[in-house]
């Protein structure tokens, strides 16, 4: 009779317990990897979801009739993101500069154009950050299980080599850990590479979103006074290009809506 064959065992765990040093750094380091990548994906669902949420909050405000000042007022207290920010930073400067100058100059549009500009940049870096970590994880996680993966195979080999035997308790285990460490890199990099693509198409759209934004625009062009605001000049100037071009227009969703005022 033929000796009974050893049981191989492959659970995850035995795997892991069996494999060469170098597969196990390999192993622990891409499922860190992943679990860090899908604490980013998580954290950056919920940021663009509320972010999303507050810019239309904001726009519905911005176009019930509510005084602009009353607006400033009520923002200023809170912590802003989105247009809300790029409103309440340009009402800031608006107000610096008036204690400088009663009178509104060309310079004070480029200053506040400026910080405008500088908001939109701040809030696309907030958006944008630790993506690069997705994208790093997603290039390179396949790489490194397939470096665990030749580790593993190499280590069969040797275990042939030592034994002199090609039986499959001898040849298994190298093989299994090393396609485990393959499956550990895909795990890590599938996700990753996915919501890298989906979160950049979502960091192009907010920022498209924030730059044609109602507050780019000057409202009293519409029947909003705007005198003492930071628009009045753009206005004007908008005003005298539609008289002699017939296309000044301001760009932008120029509509009201009757929503209630800005909850706090």
């Amino acid at each position: 009779m033929n000796p009974p064959e050893a049981t191989v065992d492959l659970s995850i765990f035995s795997l892991f317990a069996n494999a060469h040093i170098i597969v196990q750094l390999v192993m622990i380091g891409l499922l860190l990897a992943s679990v860090w990548s899908w604490a980013i994906i998580i954290e950056k669902i919920f940021l663009y979801a509320r972010f999303r949420k507050e810019t239309d909050r904001f726009e519905q405000v911005f176009w019930s009739g509510q005084s602009l000042e009353e607006l400033y007022q009520a923002l200023s207290q809170r912590r802003n993101v989105s247009m809300a920010a790029m409103f309440v930073a340009a009402m800031r400067e608006w107000k610096r500069s008036l204690e400088q100058t009663s009178k509104p100059t060309h310079g004070v549009q480029l200053r506040i154009e400026k910080v405008m500009d500088v908001t939109i940049n701040r809030e696309v870096d907030r958006l944008e950050r630790r993506l690069n970590f997705l994208a790093t994880v997603g290039s390179t996680a396949p790489f490194i299980g397939l470096f665990g993966t030749v580790w593993g195979i190499m280590t069969s080999f040797q275990a042939i080599a030592n034994s002199k035997n090609t039986n499959l308790a001898v040849v298994a285990p190298g093989i299994a850990e090393a396609l485990f460490a393959t499956a550990l890199g895909l795990l890590a990099a599938i996700p990753a590479v996915i919501f890298f693509n989906k979160f950049n198409n979502d960091v192009a759209r907010l920022t498209a979103r924030m730059e044609a934004s109602p507050t780019s625009s000057p409202p009293s062009c519409h029947g909003r006074s705007t005198e003492a605001e930071p628009w009045a000049p753009a206005c004007r100037q908008a005003a005298t290009g539609a008289g002699a071009a017939g296309a000044g227009a301001p760009r932008g969703p120029w509509r009201r809506s009757t929503s209630r005022p800005w909850s706090m």
